[in-house]
């Protein structure tokens, strides 16, 4: 699907201030790693997660949604009453039910008239909030609209590492859950215009996304818990992965060397270096978050995206090449020009 008329006019983020080392971890860990023979440092140094961060204790998911999507509404210069749509993409909530987004909605004071609701499709929700939000857009029922996304692993991390010191716990069972310790937390949000309401010249080219979902089953994730089966959901996600650049490459032209700069899902570090090999980029041509904030699920390429603009590392002219695979399966690749 190619877009028209859609900019990316502002992102703003916040990290939370609790620093979780990967070390503190396999230390708290020490009991089980020990009695299965496990080697604690190989085992993240696989993963490439040298950190992750945690809310302090009490804070809700919508107070941090809400500040940062304050922060996007103030950045693009708009008014509350210029949002025509609010998507809340969050994995994580404070509540089954009301939405995040109606929530939000409320702490911001949007008008009545501005559409608001939930987008739920684990590690891609983001991009395809971006992606109905910008369709909108174009058709012309909405001139500005906000996609939003806050996460916390407090939860699962302290529940799998309790569930992991249990006396009973086998590889198999590490092995499975492993994946639940390289999670962070973040919060995100970015504000899409019609040109008419633009002035950053950041435009969306458009996007393409595809499933299989024979694989929905390789990853499984409740409030506590995420069991992963890490070499087939891999190997399934690249292949998925390759049939949606062939699409990216028949819609926006991408090639491996046309393509500026690239934004991606941050799992890990076998994951990322798989995917650059797969398409043969270069990952001079990237910028990596993981090691520093781990796996934030929907917020982690909207993230990436903010900081690596904030370093610098994204000139005016680029072709900006923002992808995912999703637990589900399904892989979504969108193109800004910047």
């Amino acid at each position: 699907m190619l877009n028209r008329n859609v900019y990316l006019e502002s992102i703003a983020y916040e990290l939370p201030p609790c620093i979780v080392s990967s070390q503190s971890i396999l230390e708290r860990l020490r009991p089980t790693l020990d009695r299965l023979g496990i080697p604690a440092k190989p085992l993240m140094a696989a993963a490439g997660v040298d950190e992750r961060r945690f809310w302090p204790e009490g804070t809700t998911l919508v107070d941090a949604a809400a500040r940062v999507a304050q922060q996007a509404i103030d950045d693009s210069g708009l008014a509350i009453g210029d949002i025509g749509a609010i998507v809340s993409t969050s994995v994580c909530k404070d509540y089954i039910e009301p939405s995040m987004a109606s929530m939000i909605h409320g702490r911001l004071g949007l008008s009545s008239n501005c559409l608001n609701l939930d987008v739920g499709n684990a590690c891609l929700g983001f991009l395809n909030g971006i992606a109905l939000l910008a369709d909108l857009i174009d058709a012309g029922r909405i001139k500005a609209a906000l996609v939003v996304d806050a996460e916390s692993s407090r939860e699962v991390v302290e529940a799998t590492i309790q569930r992991l010191l249990q006396p009973d716990t086998q590889i198999s069972d590490f092995s499975l859950n492993f994946a639940s310790l390289t999670l962070g937390s973040g919060a995100v949000a970015v504000v899409l215009t019609h040109q008419s309401l633009a002035k950053k010249g950041h435009r969306l080219v458009g996007h393409v996304s595809l499933a299989d979902t024979a694989h929905s089953g390789l990853c499984l994730g409740s409030r506590e818990q995420m069991t992963v089966q890490c070499r087939p959901l891999l190997e399934a996600g690249l292949a998925l992965a390759r049939r949606t650049w062939e699409l990216a490459h028949k819609f926006f032209g991408w090639t491996s060397a046309n393509v500026d700069f690239i934004i991606g899902h941050q799992v890990g570090a076998k994951h990322f270096r798989s995917l650059f090999e797969l398409f043969q980029l270069d990952q001079a041509r990237s910028f990596v978050t993981y090691p520093f904030l781990g796996n934030v699920g929907p917020a982690s390429v909207p993230l990436t995206l903010a900081i690596a603009t904030e370093r610098g590392l994204i000139k005016p002219g680029y072709r900006l090449g923002l992808m995912g695979i999703g637990s589900g399966l399904n892989c979504s690749m969108m193109e800004l020009h910047w």
